[in-house]
């Protein structure tokens, strides 16, 4: 049996040490966790996109009592930016979560259905996404997607 070991490198950093780019859409994905929906997990999340073209798009997870009908702040965000700005890549994608007591202390990745929209988005435009997770102790700044989800499924297994 042959062992196969998968390897990412994910940067760490303090808000402080951000460029001033990454700093203003870490500051817009926060200030989107505001106007999240959240009556029942209590739990809002905010991102926001930097696209080529240098417009910020934000969004938020908005719930339902239906469950699974919500949808995650990623994909609010991804989907808003494709439909109003279809020829524009995502450079960086910025996510901030917080409960009642406010931010989290440590990072969130994205859960693996927004991992996969943003791994799609990726492909689509044949360019690397940086994703940034802010919290309030850490930043995690990840080159590209396919580090967030090493083993993913794309179209090449549809042919």
């Amino acid at each position: 049996m042959k062992k196969i070991k998968l390897e990412i490198d994910i940067e760490s950093c303090k808000y402080a040490e951000l460029q001033q780019d990454d700093k203003k859409l870490v500051d817009e994905a926060c200030e989107a966790t505001k106007n999240s929906y959240a009556p029942y997990s209590k739990f809002s999340v905010g991102a926001a996109a930097l696209l080529k073209n240098g417009i910020i798009i934000k969004g938020n997870n908005q719930e339902n009592a239906a469950y699974p009908s919500g949808i995650c702040a990623e994909r609010t965000t991804i989907f808003y930016a494709n439909a109003q700005y279809p020829e524009q890549p995502v450079v960086t994608l910025a996510i901030a979560a917080r409960n009642e007591d406010g931010f989290l202390d440590s990072p969130i990745p994205p859960c693996g259905a927004c991992r996969q929209v943003l791994l799609e988005t990726e492909k689509r435009f044949g360019k690397a996404m940086r994703v940034i997770l802010y919290s309030n102790d850490d930043i995690y700044i990840v080159k590209s997607v396919k580090d967030l989800l090493p083993l993913s499924f794309d179209e090449s297994f549809l042919k």
